[in-house]
């Protein structure tokens, strides 16, 4: 069976990828499938930086308002989702236009991971917690350097849940971490061209900084009293995401708005660091220079799409 032709374009946030992406897919011919994990919330618009109808000139933006704030949303129901989703742009003859940071999303969507690993074991985790809570992260990272001495490495001891949930599956399962990852693996449904606009890091800095300012003037502060105040305890991620915490704490109390503002900028720089980190790991990204970004993105996907050499 022939893999699916799929643009991907990604990068850290205030890049430029929505309108890189927008521009593609009129191009070529295609429909966007945001990976943005924000993106998924319904009503969370200004906050998410989700594309406006303007923005997306026509073109068909797809895993956008899928889910409700209150909703747990995870990889897995990502990665079934837009699998759905791309194989039926495709079935169509478009091409499929993946578009956002949220880089475990993409990953995990091209790897065509299988999520069928042992559930949760409620009793197991309620006892590691309340013995981090009585005894230290350091008491809990050792149970799991015992049982998996490889996780344990790879996982900072901070990092309380994937510690815990390392010790869930080797305990369910009487097999590593990596291990049950390496059964995950199953050949990709993809052909996959992966695309991202490299600006210098006090550019992409003061862009963040300027998208934040537009995000107050569109009305982020009145987005958070609308849709996140009153459920603000139900929708513990949307609650806790950058843009939104920042401005609950400011209704609570705990910051003058200024102080929100200036907390957002930061928050919003130390993620984009945190993306730039992960993105780099990935030798297949071809970085393009914000000057000619979608001249270049133009020349490359149209040897993509043709066969020829990049």
């Amino acid at each position: 069976m022939d893999k699916i032709p799929v643009l991907v374009v990604c990068g850290p946030t205030a890049s430029g990828k929505t309108g890189l992406g927008v521009k593609l897919a009129l191009r070529f011919g295609g429909e966007v499938v945001s990976a943005d994990s924000m993106q998924v919330y319904r009503r969370l618009d200004i906050g998410t930086a989700k594309p406006t109808p303007e923005e997306r000139q026509g073109v068909v933006h797809h895993m956008i308002d899928v889910a409700e704030p209150t909703e747990s949303y995870s990889v897995a129901r990502y990665c079934a989702e837009a699998t759905e989703v791309i194989r039926d742009i495709a079935a169509r003859g478009r091409l499929p236009v993946i578009v956002g940071g949220t880089g475990l999303y993409i990953d995990h969507l091209l790897a065509n991971t299988d999520f069928s690993a042992p559930g949760e074991d409620a009793e197991l985790r309620e006892r590691l917690f309340s013995e981090a809570e009585e005894k230290g992260n350091e008491f809990v990272h050792d149970k799991l350097k015992a049982l998996d001495p490889d996780a344990a490495e790879k996982i900072h001891p901070n990092n309380l849940k994937r510690v815990i949930r390392a010790i869930e599956l080797v305990s369910q399962s009487g097999e590593s971490r990596s291990t049950l990852n390496e059964k995950s693996r199953r050949p990709s449904p993809y052909k996959a061209l992966r695309l991202a606009i490299e600006h210098d890091r006090e550019e992409l800095y003061r862009r963040i900084d300027a998208r934040v300012d537009i995000m107050i003037e569109q009305g982020l502060v009145d987005e958070v009293r609308r849709e996140l105040l009153p459920i603000k305890d139900k929708a513990p991620t949307a609650a806790q995401a950058i843009g939104y915490k920042e401005i609950i704490d400011f209704f609570d109390g705990r910051y003058v708005m200024e102080e929100a503002v200036a907390a957002v900028k930061q928050n919003s720089r130390r993620y984009a660091k945190r993306q730039l980190t992960w993105l780099r790991r990935n030798t297949e990204i071809n970085w393009l220079t914000p000057t000619f970004a979608e001249a270049k993105a133009i020349e490359i996907t149209q040897k993509f799409l043709t066969g020829g050499s990049l």
